[in-house]
């Protein structure tokens, strides 16, 4: 199967694609030209486009001809977008618009449109547990973004029969590169200084290890029962950011002080942010293989050899 990646260079589009490519998939790249990427070798292919000019993105797809679309592309810091709302509305947004309808008029043996949403769509909805049948009630402009891009994808699967999957996949962690993040941002200044700086320590969330992750596009990818299909993707399991950080520290071995309260509080945030996975279990067979404790050992073990 020819698959059409876009946000490879990402977090979880560089650790997909190298699984793609193991299961011998024909993996195509899109990328958005950077001087200094030219040249570079890699075990895929590369298609250049802007997603916000749909004229290239029309271009790459004609190309490529790809069977599946596998869309992890976004600007996905909360943070980022309460004070760049436009600018992640619009790259989210008509970005995935451009890349769906181009998939839809020019790709000849199209199979599926896989789209990451997330967790974040739930926002403050007043349920502890979040199903995929669950009210959205998105709490940031990035949710915003991709709740407006999932309206728009079911609109394309009512009018055209588009063969779409959606995966809401909840807080996920393993990076290798960013470490702005809570997890990463906390292991990072717990193996490098004496004080941590962190914002608030109540919130709740899910968290996913990236290889659970990864395997949740993997599951879905040509899967017939998928298509046309919501899907979470997560532990089941709260914890809030307070234990999180603790146990974190328990496993670095950290016996300095955290510092809480060091930035401002979002606008609005969500305090609670736990998900279910019956129905991907049900449907899939898909269920999460790390424990927290597994997945902080294994990106702590990361961080200490990547900082000596």
């Amino acid at each position: 199967m020819r698959v059409l990646v876009t946000g490879g260079t990402g977090f979880i589009g560089s650790h997909l694609i190298p699984e793609l490519v193991k299961r011998q998939y024909d993996v195509w790249n899109l990328e958005r030209y950077v001087t200094g990427r030219i040249g570079k070798f890699h075990r895929y292919q590369t298609v250049y486009a802007d997603l916000n000019d749909g004229f290239t993105v029309r271009k790459a797809v004609r190309t490529v001809q790809p069977e599946a679309v596998i869309h992890l592309a976004s600007i996905s810091p909360v943070s980022y977008s309460y004070e760049h709302p436009q600018e992640v509305m619009q790259t989210n947004l008509i970005g995935t618009i451009n890349l769906a309808e181009a998939c839809l008029r020019e790709a000849h043996n199209f199979k599926q449109f896989l789209f990451a949403g997330t967790s974040e769509e739930y926002g403050n909805n007043g349920f502890e547990v979040q199903t995929e049948g669950n009210p959205l009630r998105p709490a940031s402009p990035y949710a915003v973004s991709k709740v407006a891009c999932e309206k728009y994808l079911g609109y394309m699967k009512e009018a055209y029969d588009f063969p779409v999957t959606i995966l809401r996949p909840f807080n996920t962690y393993g990076r290798k590169e960013d470490y702005h993040f809570l997890i990463e941002k906390t292991i990072v200044q717990m193996l490098t200084q004496d004080k941590v700086h962190l914002v608030d320590p109540t919130p709740i969330r899910d968290w996913m290890y990236v290889e659970d992750h990864v395997n949740a596009y993997l599951t879905c990818l040509g899967n017939e029962k998928a298509i046309g299909e919501v899907f979470n993707f997560c532990t089941g399991k709260g914890y809030s950011v307070k234990d999180t950080v603790e146990l974190i520290a328990k496993l670095v071995g950290f016996k300095g002080e955290v510092v809480w309260g060091s930035a401002p509080q979002r606008p609005t945030e969500s305090r609670i942010i736990v998900g279910s996975y019956e129905k991907a279990k049900k449907t899939l067979g898909w269920e999460p293989k790390y424990s927290l404790e597994e997945g902080l050992k294994e990106t702590i073990e990361y961080w200490r050899r990547k900082l000596q």
